[in-house]
């Protein structure tokens, strides 16, 4: 079933559709979610609110840009509204202290040994601590263009920028990126 289908299908209050756009949005949107708050726990609260707004919401979804750009405007701004309740509560959480060792992102090489793999996991982690590190919008930009691989125009579209912007502010995140690696450049060698 295609995604308009689905759309159509939603807007009618099948239960159904929403599930199957739920379940092929769901990774990309907790992806999203825990690049803007480093913390996994936040990154699924984050996502179900996420698709919660979408399932009220998508009557007002009036399909002049893609499904995928209305979502993750959601997402986008359901995660700077964690970010302004954490620092409005305190709740600060650093990312020098992130010792959650779940996997879900990693993918694993069947062909490497045990110490590549350990190696591999060691580099994965050093680099998610560096992009939890940059500054929200560079994280956010980073894990759109480089990460879910999404093109400058819809970034542009989904962060409602200009195109410029977006060139600019991923050549910066790009770059601060490369800094706090560099200050790793161990875990490289």
């Amino acid at each position: 079933m295609t995604e308009q289908e689905l759309i159509k299908k939603c807007k009618k209050g099948n239960r159904e559709a929403f599930n199957i756009l739920f379940s092929r949005y769901q990774t990309q949107v907790i992806n999203i979610a825990y690049s803007m708050l480093s913390d996994r726990e936040d990154a699924s609260d984050a996502a179900q609110e996420v698709f919660v707004k979408v399932y009220r919401n998508i009557q007002s979804f009036n399909e002049k840009s893609s499904f995928t750009t209305w979502l993750y405007r959601i997402t986008a701004n359901t995660c700077s509204d964690f970010l302004r309740k954490r620092k409005r509560n305190g709740n600060v959480v650093s990312i020098n202290n992130y010792t959650d060792e779940n996997k879900e992102f990693d993918i694993e090489d069947e062909n490497a040994s045990v110490e590549e793999g350990i190696e591999l996991s060691e580099k994965q982690a050093a680099v998610r601590r560096a992009i939890g590190e940059l500054k929200e919008e560079h994280r956010v930009i980073i894990t759109m263009c480089d990460i879910e691989g999404m093109g400058y125009d819809q970034i542009a579209e989904i962060l409602k920028i200009p195109p410029g912007t977006v060139k600019s502010r991923i050549n910066r995140a790009r770059n601060a990126l490369r800094k706090n690696l560099l200050e790793k450049r161990e875990l490289f060698l």
